[in-house]
């Protein structure tokens, strides 16, 4: 507790410091311009590697592209507008930060792809604003589209008299006692502007000076940002609530002379130093980084069209950013505001309602699901496939058959009233050996973690918070059963989150296995968890950071070595990201021996396929659509003739170095030839999908492929639906 009250009372400093502002800055930034002007002159272009934060953002211009195709519906044409602008904002807290940092400190160092820090950021901001363009263009489009609709998206000067008297009456009664305008003057810092939040700049004037003064108006996130108007039946009418407080500004400044009003928003940086070997105690030290977040650097500064120039200087000359930092937006600040609108009562602008089904073998609720899993693996994927009558009811099961001794579990994003920790609390209280590791360092879920972690330990569970300097991500857990013939281990293992929510809209697959050969590696894998286990002879699992990593170059050498026998030589991966610089030159390679080899890569991937004498047997693809491509999976040949007896894995990690370097991350081997069936199934519709899928150019960029008005995940659907050995969930 003594060092607590060292660390809180030590974040008693200036304002300035708390907006992380560091004098120096703005020196380098000034100095760094000389050398962005160079560094544009002599744009090199690695031969081996794209660039990481470029790639990413190519990404979001991917999913943009949803919001474009017109063979969407067109409610969801507008959410997949404001996923993109939510994508954009956790890019920039995550990676901006991280490039202005080493801006900074005078870093000057090139990443594998040859660009220095500086000439990140150019291309950085060049992209941004690129898509910043591109949003508001779309949105405009999209406005036009809901008005054929009957859905207006109207500003304050659209509204009739009538409904001008109507909002304004909204607003004195409801908006008007919650806002707060906070002047700055000598008696007046400048204010506190926490992350993410939109607020109006104000210029004022005294009636008997002629200095301009600034205010600052929060918009107040409590009321939806779309005001609902009275309307007509089967019309939607929504007026800007920024537009709304902007025409009624006057209000809050009486007798004072209001010059302009200019809505803008702050980005702070999330990605901060942390070094876990300092502290004595880890819960103690993320809930002081989650502290720590909120008084981060700004790094960025979005603001309307055309500025008040007075205004804008002053928030730079305040906030201390530069040119770079500032961007100017000609459409909305915030596109996520844009959710409620999708929740108009509209199904037929949406995708038409979708229900995972049940697989037959776990239809029978009153039969033990654990006998089931006994007999034989089963695979699961969702979202089409249900998760709740699966791995929530797995976890459920366990937690109240009185058989069962155990239950080790690790959770890294679980979401809000989460089924799986109610389950550990209950088999808890039952009298069960129960020990969840809850993984604090999950980014942007710290505190629902921590309020987890507490709520488990409080009920009696057994809770671990992770490796010290490592991140554990794997999705796995272990059920121990007293049985006639003696103790029976049963295992899930993942890879996406243990979490209700999301399992709805990402794709990803999960085994259920009673296999000793792997559940007896996950017992070890737990003690490795929870203890100081120093096992590192892993012969089936592929644990990181222990074997995982020389495990997938060893089996990419020795597809390498098929090939040049004149042997079937291929390799199938999908995953979400790759940078892993070792692993994409062992794959250089093979190539270059004849292994075919394909990367189903949904975000953004730094090795470069087609170049002529180096990757031309590499083909990259990447899947956006209606659901979020989530699911890890490994394919290597191995040899074989029939594809079905080449080695299948699924698991948890991308091919990242933080992945297989800094994570705790499992992947398991399937062995059952029909669970291997289906996941060469799967692998065989992405590739050959021709309707989500785009194709990775040499030069990193991304050309779709469209000539089909169905997609993967359609497929998918309509396989699960119409299989004999599923029922619709319900």
């Amino acid at each position: 507790m003594v060092l607590k009250k060292k660390v809180l009372k030590k974040k008693k400093v200036s304002h300035r410091a708390k907006l992380g502002v560091k004098n120096l800055k703005r020196r380098v930034i000034i100095k760094t311009k000389i050398q962005a002007q160079r560094d544009d002159n002599q744009t090199l272009l690695s031969k081996e590697y794209t660039n990481r934060e470029i790639g990413w953002l190519y990404f979001n211009f991917r999913v943009l592209h949803e919001a474009h195709d017109t063979r969407n519906p067109l409610l969801e044409r507008v959410k997949f507008l404001s996923i993109s602008s939510s994508n954009l904002d956790e890019f920039i807290m995550k990676r901006v930060g991280r490039v202005k940092k080493q801006l900074a400190y005078g870093i000057t160092t090139r990443t594998s792809d040859g660009l220095t820090p500086t000439q990140q950021r150019l291309g950085i901001r060049k992209n941004v604003l690129e898509m910043i363009k591109e949003q508001a263009a779309l949105f405009k489009t999209l406005k036009m589209e809901l008005s054929n609709e009957k859905i207006y998206l109207l500003k304050w000067s659209e509204l009739t008299v009538v409904e001008k008297e109507h909002v304004r009456e909204f607003y004195l009664k409801n908006v008007f006692p919650v806002l707060t305008p906070l002047s700055v003057d000598p008696g007046h810092p400048f204010p506190f502007i926490s992350n993410l939040s939109t607020s109006l700049g104000v210029t004022l004037k005294h009636p008997d000076h002629e200095e301009k003064l600034f205010a600052r108006v929060k918009v107040p996130k409590v009321f939806p940002q779309w005001i609902l108007l009275e309307s007509e039946v089967g019309e939607n009418k929504y007026v800007s609530l920024i537009d709304v407080i902007i025409a009624n500004i006057k209000d809050l400044f009486p007798l004072m002379e209001v010059l302009g009003a200019m809505p803008f928003r702050l980005t702070r940086n999330a990605d901060l130093d942390s070094n876990e070997d300092d502290s004595e105690d880890l819960l103690e030290k993320i809930e002081e980084e989650i502290r720590q977040r909120r008084f981060a650097e700004v790094v960025r500064l979005e603001h309307g069209p055309k500025p008040d120039p007075w205004m804008l200087k002053f928030l730079m000359d305040e906030l201390e950013l530069s040119d770079e930092d500032v961007y100017e937006h000609p459409g909305l600040l915030d596109y996520t505001d844009l959710n409620i609108i999708y929740e108009v009562n509209r199904s037929d602008l949406k995708y038409k309602p979708y229900a995972p089904v049940t697989p037959l073998v776990f239809g029978d609720e009153t039969q033990s699901l654990f006998a089931t899993i006994k007999l034989q693996d089963q695979l699961i994927h969702h979202p089409y496939e249900s998760f709740r009558s699966t791995v929530e009811r797995f976890v459920k099961e366990a937690s109240i058959d009185p058989k069962v001794l155990a239950i080790k579990m690790t959770l890294y994003r679980t979401g809000d009233n989460s089924p799986f920790v109610k389950a550990l609390i209950r088999a808890a209280e039952e009298g069960k050996q129960v020990v969840c590791l809850v993984e604090l360092k999950a980014r942007f879920d710290e505190e629902r973690n921590i309020y987890w972690a507490q709520a488990l330990e409080n009920a009696g569970v057994h809770v671990v918070y992770g490796v010290v300097g490592l991140k554990t991500h794997a999705k796995t857990t272990l059920v121990v059963r007293q049985e006639n013939e003696g103790l029976k281990c049963y295992a899930h293992i993942g890879t996406g989150n243990y979490n209700s929510g999301t399992s709805r809209f990402y794709s990803d697959y999960g085994l259920l296995t009673a296999n000793d050969t792997i559940t007896q590696e996950l017992v070890e894998f737990f003690h490795f968890l929870t203890g100081r286990s120093l096992k590192n002879n892993y012969q089936n699992l592929l644990i990181a950071p222990i074997n995982m990593f020389q495990k997938f170059k060893s089996m990419i050498e020795r597809e390498t070595a098929n090939a040049r026998q004149g042997k079937p030589a291929q390799i199938i991966a999908k995953f979400n990201s790759m940078e892993e610089n070792e692993i994409t030159l062992k794959l250089y390679e093979a190539s270059q021996v004849g292994v075919s080899i394909d990367l189903i890569v949904r975000g953004f991937c730094c090795l470069r396929p087609g170049v002529s004498g180096q990757s031309e047997n590499i083909r990259v693809i990447s899947i956006i659509g209606r659901f979020l491509e989530h699911s890890r999976l490994f394919y290597f040949r191995n040899g074989n003739e029939n594809p079905l007896d080449g080695d299948f894995f699924i698991g948890s990690a991308d091919w990242m170095h933080r992945n297989l370097h800094g994570r705790v991350e499992a992947i398991v081997p399937i062995f059952d030839r029909q669970l291997k069936e289906k996941l060469w199934q799967t692998l065989e519709l992405c590739l050959t999908d021709d309707r989500q899928s785009w194709l990775m150019q040499p030069d990193g960029r991304y050309k779709k492929r469209d000539s089909s008005e169905s997609g993967v995940q359609h497929k998918l659907m309509q396989i699960a639906k119409h299989s004999i050995i599923a029922v619709e969930e319900g």
